[in-house]
């Protein structure tokens, strides 16, 4: 007699890839409900090249390998020194005169056995000059301490490849960070404050339908106190509607009588109280946001107009590409609105009507969603790609955030260092008031200018720093001069400068790290929305700013 096969069990390699992913899930968790698992897929695919292992690149490096990047190569042809010691937590006395960057790479590869990391002992001057495809491999390139000239050859190569150059210092009290990069388009932007989107002033059949088939006046006590509120405030509005010639309520005072006709639908009992119908008084308070026309929002319809657009080309991103899909879907199926998210908040109703209701907002979303993936199919056939180039996912997660779209398009640093006269004209608007933070971009700009000259940083020698005080206002001169700026900039911030003497504070340092490390996920994930492009920070006051330059 055969006997029957006993079921195998789970293969060894199946078992632990699966307790791999369990384990990362654990050890990714709360970053994981930030940015979610394509999010986290993104960061773990991403390579990291930090030029000069400073002490805020170091800290910078340090706030991406703990959330999990792929990889990252440390290029520096420095020795540490004894100062570097005393500014970066991340070396020895025992790491004096050898590697920076090997002794870096590997007290940071300790920290995440994840991420893969190595070093090149170079000065990026000379790799740029002996190997400059090098740095076009890379997700982000990020830059510490680097000479003018040196980070405008790196710049101007990274530039037409739209691959991110961070270039951050700290100096002294002072952090600054510049992000270069020709375009950053964002998906995900995770606004603060959003409101649901219920289409209560232009309800599709579905819906309509739905909230016709429910008869308050026939409804029991029980089901009328749990009926969703959006119910209530589409049936009311119709009332509303059929008195005022179709119009909904537009100003205050219409707003406050269209509450009190909700407030007449409460159920009283039989001594004329009002009972208490939480789900009535949801529908009074919803009723400013329910009632917000739908619009398209300005960031998207700037995104609807551009020529990347409007005009896609095989080399089109999959952003432009879905942008394009979303715009005729609007102008045709959609009748002037984005495409429905789908989703609605939690409100007061029995189960079995908030499921309906539910359900009946998220096939509207798939019949969108459907729309546009045709739409995209097509594009993509046209410019000659594969229609499925673009997943299915990607798609729905597009639709799903189209209110939120954001475009970002920067400026060169070979712009910022040779600006127009209206650029020049802002920028000396920003020095309109002498305390500004932004004082400090134009003595930090007069500090490169400085090294290019002298090479060596203003008040590296206590014995020279009231000489060097000179020669930096002479420096900052000729920068105010260059770019037709006629502003005067207090001595004492000149005088600040020169006692740095280049120095990096860690406490400078770990805090732009920080921040640096967040605008690096934010670039990588696409998700939420980086800064617009220049961040100073005053450790002085505790103070800092955005420009745009």
């Amino acid at each position: 007699m055969k006997r029957k096969a006993a079921a195998s069990p789970a293969s060894p390699r199946k078992s632990k890839m699966s307790k791999v992913a369990l384990d990362k899930n654990k050890k990714y968790d709360r970053q994981l409900r930030l940015w979610g698992d394509h999010g986290q897929q993104a960061l773990e695919g991403a390579k990291i090249c930090l030029i000069n292992a400073t002490a805020t690149g170091t800290e910078i490096l340090k706030n991406l390998i703990l959330p999990g990047i792929g990889s990252f190569t440390i290029v520096d042809g420095e020795k540490v020194t004894g100062e570097d010691v005393g500014n970066n937590f991340f070396l020895t006395q025992d790491s004096v005169g050898k590697s920076r960057a090997e002794c870096t790479t590997e007290f940071l590869l300790e920290l995440n056995s994840d991420v893969s990391g190595d070093f090149i002992e170079a000065a990026a001057d000379s790799l740029l000059k002996e190997n400059s495809d090098f740095f076009k491999k890379y997700t982000v390139v990020l830059a510490t301490q680097l000479p003018e000239g040196t980070l405008l050859k790196l710049g101007s190569l990274l530039w037409p490849e739209n691959i991110p150059l961070l270039v951050c210092c700290s100096y002294g009290f002072i952090g600054c960070m510049r992000i270069v990069l020709q375009e950053h388009c964002v998906v995900e932007s995770h606004p603060d404050n959003t409101h649901p989107d219920l289409r209560l002033d232009r309800p599709f059949s579905t819906l309509v339908r739905y909230v016709d088939a429910l008869d308050l006046s026939k409804m029991t006590k029980q089901e009328h106190g749990h009926t969703p509120y959006v119910v209530l405030l589409l049936k009311y509005l119709n009332l509303w509607k059929a008195e005022h010639d179709g119009k909904p309520p537009q100003n205050y005072k219409e707003k406050d009588s269209f509450k009190q006709m909700l407030r007449g639908g409460i159920l009283v009992n039989k001594d004329g109280i009002p009972e208490e119908e939480e789900n009535f008084d949801e529908a009074i308070r919803a009723v400013n946001m329910a009632l917000v026309p739908t619009r398209i929002p300005s960031d998207v319809s700037k995104i609807f107009s551009d020529d990347a657009c409007v005009n896609n080309r095989e080399s089109s991103s999959s952003f432009w590409i879905l942008a394009k899909a979303t715009k005729e879907f609007v102008e045709n199926e959609g009748e002037g609105a984005l495409p429905l998210r789908g989703s609605i908040p939690d409100m007061t109703a029995d189960s079995k009507r908030y499921i309906e209701l539910q359900n009946i907002y998220q096939e509207q979303a798939r019949k969108d969603i459907a729309s546009i993936t045709q739409r995209v199919q097509r594009i993509l056939v046209d410019l000659g790609k594969s229609s499925d180039t673009i997943p299915d996912s990607e798609i729905k997660l597009f639709c799903k955030n189209a209110s939120f779209l954001r475009l970002i398009r920067g400026r060169s640093l070979a712009e910022e260092y040779r600006p127009s006269a209206t650029k020049a004209s802002e920028l000396g608007g920003y020095l309109d008031d002498p305390d500004s933070d932004a004082v400090f971009y134009f003595l930090l700009k007069a500090v490169d200018r400085f090294y290019t000259q002298y090479h060596r940083y203003p008040g590296n020698f206590d014995d020279q720093v009231e000489v060097d005080v000179v020669k930096l206002k002479t420096c900052l001169s000729a920068v105010l001069q260059e770019w037709s700026i006629n502003a005067d900039i207090k001595e004492e911030y000149v005088h600040e400068m020169c006692r740095y003497g280049a120095s990096e504070l860690h406490s400078v340092a770990a805090f732009i790290g920080g921040a640096a490390a967040q605008e690096i996920v934010k670039l990588i994930t696409h998700q939420f929305v980086p800064f617009n492009n220049t961040y100073i920070y005053n450790g002085i006051t505790g103070c800092s700013t955005t420009l745009c330059l």
